[in-house]
């Protein structure tokens, strides 16, 4: 064995470790946790309907939101995404979720965003709700700006059992998708 397969292996074991130990890190949700997931929820969905009037309407015709104030997502050729947020059913928190996302391949830099899932339709929010870990997949619809900074809810996204809008983005890596995302329900 040579030393650069020795560093390459180690890089990824590492790496691993790494994502494993935050991901098993203050999952739980205790009293102070919660309050604290409720008020980043609550300024950004205040940020994302000041900054994004047609995001209102997607609310309005939505059956329930989940709402990931801040993710970090992170990567060099092995990548990864870590964000705690709450689900909201007529405004109040149901229940608080953990993204995690893995990803592979030609990749380097770290950026941080925001993203709330509109489920608009209650089939759509009971198989979320009901999964033991649900996968973001290729069939959710994103909402995109036009006109500047305007949001807009046209017909087809609008009539999508999922929506996602993803805002707020910083970084240095181009782009931000959920695709692949798997949101896990914390028990307190």
């Amino acid at each position: 064995m040579n030393t650069s397969d020795f560093s390459r292996r180690g890089f990824l074991l590492g790496m691993g470790g790494a994502g494993l130990g935050l991901s098993a890190c203050a999952n739980g949700v205790g009293s102070n946790d919660g309050a604290r997931i409720d008020a980043r929820v609550d300024s950004t969905l205040r940020y994302l309907y000041n900054r994004y009037p047609g995001a209102q309407e997607l609310a309005s015709k939505s059956t329930g939101q989940l709402v990931m104030p801040l993710v970090t997502e992170a990567g060099f050729l092995v990548g990864g995404a870590y964000g705690r947020g709450a689900l909201r059913i007529n405004d109040a928190t149901v229940d608080y979720y953990l993204l995690a996302q893995g990803s592979a391949g030609l990749q380097i830099g770290a950026q941080q965003y925001a993203h709330v899932l509109f489920f608009m339709t209650d089939e759509a929010l009971m198989d979320f709700r009901t999964a033991s870990g649900w996968v973001a997949s290729a069939d959710i619809k994103y909402a995109f700006q036009s006109d500047g900074d305007r949001l807009t809810a046209d017909t087809i996204t609008a009539s999508s059992p999922v929506v996602a809008v993803v805002f707020g983005q910083a970084g240095l890596i181009a782009g931000a998708s959920i695709e692949g995302a798997k949101y896990t329900r914390i028990i307190p």
